[in-house]
């Protein structure tokens, strides 16, 4: 079957066929980023924009959820790479829609070979759903275990036996004050690690919080990856520095530059007053990194090796 043939291939997954397209919203030209200026910073080629979402509202919400964002759709994403000079991106199932991974593959049929995925599934999955997204490009599954619902903490090592022999990597998005009771289940793991958001460190303990101390066992044990994202979510002192966050993105770096990745969270569905400047964000995470080797391997070579793209 061809990965291109959408209709098809969400009907094969059991999801029926895409929702009838709906007229454009009023927010359908919005950004969801302040500012217009490209980043001070020329992002290497090949640079992967590691944590993004789709929010379409032909897919419905799950019953609960507590975050629903107006429409972000493929489009208006497009629109901030082309500003911010990425091309590839890895879209992730948000908690909006639990389980249902439908509004995922329909974005990464529309994105084509530049994009993978990150699904979230539950232990009702079938080996067919998982080889038809692994065929789709979703290379890892979420564990949004900030927001109560969809997975739960049980479902982690049967998920996991599961989906490494494809390859996948767990992603897990959690409140860092819940991270040192978690360690035994995520050393165990038999697949890679992911922590979204700078592994969610709370402030203003930050380096010398019981979670760092967690995280930096998870890191230094060599399976455990970050992702340099979301530093809104945390700080306490703000835009545009995020200067409590950065001593903690830069302990990370330094622990395992080969295991950092950087994503910008587009369209930034926490954040509700004031959308931040990506091109800001990229300048300050870029500026967290430092080296021009290691902002090589962060930006490109890391997430090509762990997501499966050409180099």
């Amino acid at each position: 079957m061809s990965r291109f043939d959408r209709r098809a291939f969400l009907g094969a997954l059991g999801a029926g066929a895409l929702a009838t397209a709906v007229p454009l919203r009023a927010d359908a030209m919005e950004t969801w980023s302040t500012g217009t200026e490209a980043p001070d910073v020329r992002l290497p080629e090949g640079a992967v924009d590691c944590h993004m979402h789709i929010y379409d509202d032909r897919f419905p919400s799950a019953p609960g959820t507590q975050l629903r964002p107006p429409n972000a759709s493929v489009a208006q994403y497009r629109a901030l790479q082309q500003r911010l000079g990425v091309r590839r991106n890895v879209c992730v199932t948000p908690s909006t829609y639990g389980t249902d991974n439908r509004c995922l593959l329909d974005a990464l049929a529309q994105f084509g070979g530049n994009a993978r995925g990150v699904a979230v599934v539950d232990t009702s999955v079938t080996d067919a759903d998982l080889a038809l997204m692994n065929h789709a490009g979703v290379r890892a599954i979420r564990f949004n275990l900030s927001y109560p619902g969809a997975t739960t903490i049980d479902m982690l090592a049967p998920l996991a036996a599961r989906i490494a022999p494809l390859g996948w990597h767990i992603e897990l998005v959690v409140q860092g004050a819940k991270l040192p009771a978690l360690a035994k289940h995520l050393s165990a793991l038999p697949c890679p690690l992911v922590l979204d958001h700078i592994a969610h460190i709370p402030q203003p303990d930050g380096l010398e919080s019981e979670a760092m101390k967690t995280a930096r066992r998870l890191v230094e044990a060599g399976r455990t990856w970050v992702t340099l994202s979301g530093p809104y979510v945390d700080t306490k002192l703000g835009a545009p520095a995020y200067a409590d966050v950065a001593p903690v993105a830069k302990a990370f770096i330094a622990m395992a530059p080969e295991r950092m990745l950087w994503g910008t969270d587009w369209p930034h569905p926490t954040e509700k007053a004031t959308k931040p400047d990506d091109a800001a964000l990229v300048d300050v995470i870029a500026s967290w990194i430092g080296r021009a080797d290691w902002q090589q391997m962060i930006f490109a070579e890391n997430p090509a090796r762990l997501y499966g793209f050409t180099v």
